[in-house]
């Protein structure tokens, strides 16, 4: 029996029949993955499924992945996507889900997160009740590089609006010790979000929107590597970063 396979299917509240018409495949299959001892799907099987139920493919098949293991600095590199639309939202929701100790979203609006992530404000409020910190580093609504940005997208909701949206949404969980947010124009081009010892960082390019950049699933393996140089840098911008509520007390 594949335990961590059947608890992941619980935990995404997802049935066999649901599973199976995600990855293509017979229910018949995903039933032989769970019940059969040592049984490993194919690559391209093991990724539809880790993307659908937002789990680490060394989590379902351990033995898979250590054929696959890497060695060098690339280690702390657990996936690759070409655009942030194309990061599973699942994958976003257990990351969440699953950090303990910090939360930190260094994204400019972070207005994505409001819309995909269903009662993401309930979620934060609970996290930061257990213990966890929560951070919003955000870009300035009325600063000179964002309007400079929003020329540059040139798309009908701007990225002072979205800010904005992230504002209100904040406003209505700030009382909530834990939680935090600050003003910074250091990350204008480059959005990191830290969930413990896992990373997602999206380096925006030229004349592109948040969602189309190309994006990276970082694990903390090594002092000094890829996820301690952007941790690095996230804290730097958060020290000399202005409270979003003078009076804020929280952080």
């Amino acid at each position: 029996m594949n335990e961590a396979l059947r608890r992941a299917l619980l935990q995404a509240h997802l049935t066999d029949r649901q599973l199976a018409e995600r990855c293509g495949v017979d229910i018949k299959t995903v039933g032989r993955w769970i019940t059969e001892t040592g049984r490993v799907p194919h690559a391209r099987h093991r990724w539809a499924v880790c993307e659908a139920l937002g789990e680490d493919e060394a989590v379902l098949w351990p033995t898979a992945a250590r054929k696959a293991i890497k060695v060098g600095p690339d280690r702390e590199v657990v996936s690759v996507y070409p655009y942030r639309s194309g990061c599973p939202a699942s994958l976003w929701r257990s990351l969440i889900t699953k950090a303990e100790r910090e939360l930190t979203f260094a994204g400019y609006t972070n207005y994505f997160l409001w819309l995909e992530q269903a009662r993401f404000g309930t979620a934060l409020q609970r996290k930061a009740t257990h213990g966890c910190r929560v951070r919003f580093l955000l870009g300035s609504p009325d600063s000179d590089l964002t309007r400079s940005r929003e020329r540059d997208e040139d798309v009908a909701l701007t990225l002072s609006t979205r800010i904005r949206v992230t504002l209100a949404e904040l406003e209505k969980i700030r009382r909530q010790p834990g939680i935090d947010a600050r003003f910074s124009d250091g990350h204008a081009h480059l959005s990191v979000f830290r969930f413990d010892d896992d990373m997602i960082v999206t380096p925006l390019l030229t004349h592109s929107v948040g969602h189309d950049a190309p994006t990276l699933h970082l694990r903390r393996h090594q002092d000094d590597g890829m996820f301690d140089r952007f941790a690095s840098h996230v804290e730097e911008l958060w020290g000399r970063a202005n409270p979003v509520w003078e009076s804020s007390g929280n952080g």
